[in-house]
């Protein structure tokens, strides 16, 4: 038997996930016969797992499980996309790939949901995600030793390691060699910088600021099947050309090659719980008007950090009356955002900054925590483009409208912008609760309540006047800063123990042991680093370790 290659080559990816080699070589994008030859099972078939979502988390740890024998399906409650007939180059076109259903929001400072935060569909948010993939540094993982805030994971950085490794390989991520963390090279070398990356270097050099190209999810020449990047500009709209990396494109192929079901459309409603054995038999859901009742050996939870929290919190039951895995109310509770604040800064020439992936060129100088400061942990900075439907919603934000709005968008090939990450610590009551709306599948809404801490606003600050040095050193004749919000993680943390987390170090449940979850939810904290590759990473350790503990099912 040929040997299991693990470094960041083409025939050692291939041999461990050849999602890149089964999409069609041809013009279409979508892999037709794999969809239509994909093997079905019956709701009375007990598998092996259930995967309630087929996003970064969910798609990952399927694959694996998929190619360890496992009888598997991962449902999603959207559908399974055809870049070719779903995607447009169209911002306004775009909005099906959000998640849209209601949702109350609360708080001091709530959050908008919906285009940066949240996903629908097989593939989840990665499919408008901008495509950076940073790993966490090594003190993200013990935040609470070393800096008195947030909390420590159950593992540290050298445990995820070789899971970067592998999924930067399999996705895979282009960019210079990283110095900042855990120095580190990637599989493939950066892409060439457009006009907005050349304005951050030239500014960042003025500055003091040290930068390098990427990381990147997007294949810098042919990959398997994969088309090289066009430069379009459209990576939050869905890559039509298959260069952007997805789980839909990445992952997916290879699960349904080795006998992964993926259901698309189905609303997972609840979890069934056996009283008497304490363990998770399956789940119900629903699609096409139905009710429906998957069986499985093993439940795992990948709906991200608001639908899964509301998931276990409406999964009741005489044994967990107050929600699922929730007998010492940590569900739903130390959600995170980063703070994301955009500047952007007007010059003389075009800069047309849309031509180019969104996150070219970055800095990681100010992610670990400076003692001379009056806040702890840091923040990131990358360019961030935004198209000009976006860019004309950060003036209307501050009551620019009508004329003045129009001259604004008329300038838009001018400005450059830039976007920091920063790192909003994890308190326990930002969280997720069930509100009393119920939605059309007659499940409660979540309300997601957020407020942010007197840390949160220092990093806001200084990331912005950092951001705004950045562009006047590159000789911007005006600066314009938007504050907003990305990502979500946390809900349903790792921890030590029950007392200090919903699952532990492998991703499994500490109150159901055959119930895992493998989202964002489960992250501890969340670094000023885009989170899908720890994602990722995170689901395909939590899979190894499930494939080696529980041995090889039976079938």
């Amino acid at each position: 038997m040929r040997p299991l290659l693990t470094d960041g080559s083409a025939d050692s990816v291939r041999a461990r996930n050849s999602s890149a080699w089964l999409l069609p070589s041809g013009q279409q994008r979508t892999d037709h016969r794999l969809r239509e030859q994909m093997r079905r099972f019956e709701d009375t078939d007990e598998l092996d797992a259930v995967v309630i979502g087929a996003g970064a988390g969910g798609a990952t740890l399927t694959q694996r499980l998929a190619r360890a024998g496992w009888r598997v399906a991962a449902l999603d409650a959207g559908p399974f996309w055809d870049p070719d007939q779903d995607w447009v180059s169209d911002e306004a076109g775009s909005h099906h790939l959000y998640w849209t259903e209601p949702r109350v929001i609360a708080g001091d400072d709530p959050v908008p949901l919906g285009s940066n935060n949240s996903g629908r569909g097989v593939g989840g948010s990665m499919v408008h995600f901008a495509g950076y993939t940073p790993r966490f540094h090594p003190s993200d993982f013990s935040t609470f030793s070393d800096d008195g805030v947030g909390a420590d994971w159950p593992f540290g950085y050298d445990d995820l390691r070789p899971y970067y490794e592998l999924i930067e390989g399999e996705l895979p991520v282009a960019g210079e060699h990283w110095p900042w963390g855990d120095p580190h090279d990637y599989p493939h070398s950066p892409h060439p910088v457009g006009g907005n990356g050349e304005i951050f270097q030239r500014g960042a050099l003025a500055a003091g600021v040290e930068t390098r190209v990427g990381p990147v999810a997007i294949a810098n020449g042919r990959f398997g099947h994969r088309s090289h990047c066009i430069y379009r500009g459209f990576c939050l709209q869905g890559c039509k050309v298959n260069a952007k990396a997805s789980p839909l494109i990445t992952h997916v192929p290879d699960a349904l090659a080795h006998g992964a079901e993926i259901r698309p459309d189905c609303m997972v409603t609840r979890i069934e719980i056996d009283e008497r054995t304490g363990r998770a038999t399956g789940v119900h859901y629903r699609r096409e008007g139905l009710e429906r009742f998957q069986r499985a050996a093993h439940v795992v939870v990948a709906g991200y950090s608001i639908e899964t929290p509301r998931l276990l919190l409406h999964s009741t039951s005489r044994r967990f009356p107050d929600g699922l895995c929730n007998d010492h109310d940590l569900v739903g509770r130390y959600l995170m955002v980063q703070g994301a604040p955009q500047t952007g800064g007007r010059f003389p020439d075009e800069v047309r900054m849309y031509k180019a992936p969104p996150p070219e060129v970055s800095s990681e100088q100010f992610y670990e925590t400076d003692p001379t400061k009056p806040y702890r942990r840091g923040f990131s900075i990358q360019t961030v483009s935004p198209l000009p439907v976006t860019w004309s919603e950060h003036f209307a934000g501050q009551k620019m409208w009508g004329g003045p709005l129009r001259e604004q968008m008329r300038d838009y090939v001018h400005w450059a912008c830039l976007g920091a990450l920063c790192e909003f610590l994890a308190l326990p009551d930002n969280r997720v609760t069930l509100a009393d709306e119920v939605d059309r599948h007659g499940m409660p809404v979540a309300k997601f309540s957020y407020s942010q801490c007197d840390n949160d606003r220092a990093l806001m600050q200084e990331a912005q006047q950092v951001m705004e040095g950045i562009l006047q050193a590159a000789g911007a004749e005006e600066v314009k800063t938007f504050k907003r919000y990305a990502h979500l993680v946390g809900g349903a943390r790792m921890g030590a123990d029950e007392t200090t987390g919903v699952v532990d170090g492998d991703c499994r449940s500490f109150a159901v042991p055959n119930l895992l979850i493998t989202d964002g939810s489960v992250l501890p904290t969340q670094g000023s680093a885009n989170p899908a590759l720890t994602i990722m990473s995170v689901a395909a350790r939590a899979a190894d370790r499930l494939v080696r503990g529980e041995g090889r099912p039976t079938t």
